[in-house]
């Protein structure tokens, strides 16, 4: 699946199992550039060209979610090399179309949309979700955002007991490992807090483009900054709302309103949603990175900074996966300048 807007539990409900497809950053994209152009953001670029590379392994479908345009523009064109090109071998795709506005009327519009989506995954799998079947899911997928939850505390902590890096990488395994499995690793992780390191580094809370995949938090923290908390769509945005009751409009409801991101949200949902975040993190200042090609955050760092009020700094239009040195070395030092002065 692409995006955050797939619902995933009724993916377990029809006894399939999800994989949230995600690119690599510093692999050549030409391949994926062809049908693409180069004025997308590079992350869905990097996963087209894994797509067409089959480096995902076999897949027998995939679902895409209209999170964001670059995710709209890779299922209209996967769908179009689907008929073009059917030797690529392109699993088949299907778009839920998962609208934000808090409405009535989209309410019932994302109950339509999901309902559609039972009767995709019925037919492909051959298989029917049934009401335990539902509620088995719904159960899984709330322990687990609420176990995700308690990791996510271990960095609120003062001093934090989890880095950035760790719980990125935490929240990853959720889209590698079978569910059952993963509910285990975290419960166990759970039980060994006391033996965890202790982290007193600069807290940073860090907005804008969201990461797919570690580095930008491994060179942040390399310079004595621990990242207490984000507000992006790999990170705790994923685990803020549950969704409650096993029903389909109980999961409309629950993708619905999930955490506001750049892309679908407006300027001051964002602003508000991060001052409340990273005070709850016990953060200390604010970091925006946006990467090249992902313009949406760019609009939301002036109402965020006024908002949380704390020392804030953006770094923009940085390559996907990484983060200039120069660049982060400047942010660092006028972010740290209160805490030094204090």
């Amino acid at each position: 699946m692409v995006g955050q807007d797939v619902p995933g539990e009724l993916i377990t409900a029809v006894g399939a199992t999800a994989l949230r497809l995600r690119g690599e950053p510093g692999r050549d994209t030409a391949v994926a550039d062809h049908y693409l152009g180069t004025g997308l953001d590079p992350a869905t670029r990097s996963l087209l060209t894994l797509l067409l590379g089959r480096e995902f392994g076999t897949l027998d479908a995939v679902v895409v979610s209209a999170d964001c345009d670059a995710s709209l523009r890779l299922y209209y064109v996967l769908r179009e090399i689907i008929r073009v090109e059917p030797q690529t071998h392109i699993p088949p795709v299907y778009l839920v179309d998962i609208l934000h506005l808090p409405r009535a009327t989209t309410t019932r519009y994302n109950r339509v949309r999901v309902g559609q989506l039972v009767d995709v995954l019925q037919g492909w799998t051959g298989a029917s979700i049934t009401n335990t079947a539902l509620e088995n899911a719904v159960r899984l997928h709330d322990e687990i955002r609420w176990l995700q939850r308690k990791v996510s505390a271990l960095r609120h902590a003062q001093p934090a007991r989890l880095t950035g890096s760790e719980y990125l990488a935490v929240m990853g395994a959720a889209t590698r490992l079978p569910l059952d499995e993963y509910r285990v690793l975290l419960t166990t992780l759970l039980a060994s807090t006391d033996q965890l390191p202790v982290h007193d580094e600069l807290r940073v809370f860090l907005t804008g483009s969201s990461h797919d995949d570690p580095g930008v938090y491994r060179a942040i923290e390399a310079q004595g900054a621990v990242i207490v908390g984000e507000d992006h769509d790999w990170g705790e945005l994923l685990t803020e709302r549950e969704v409650g009751a096993a029903t389909l409009d109980a999961i409309a409801e629950r993708y619905q309103h999930n955490g506001p991101t750049s892309q679908r949200s407006s300027i001051r949902q964002r602003a508000t949603h991060t001052a409340t975040a990273a005070a709850g993190a016990g953060a200390e200042v604010l970091l925006s990175y946006t990467r090249d090609k992902d313009e949406a955050p760019l609009w939301d760092f002036a109402a965020q900074q006024a908002a949380a009020g704390m020392p804030a700094v953006m770094v923009s239009r940085q390559p996907y996966g990484a983060i200039d040195a120069g660049d982060l070395a400047e942010a660092l030092d006028l972010l740290r300048e209160p805490r030094d002065a204090a």
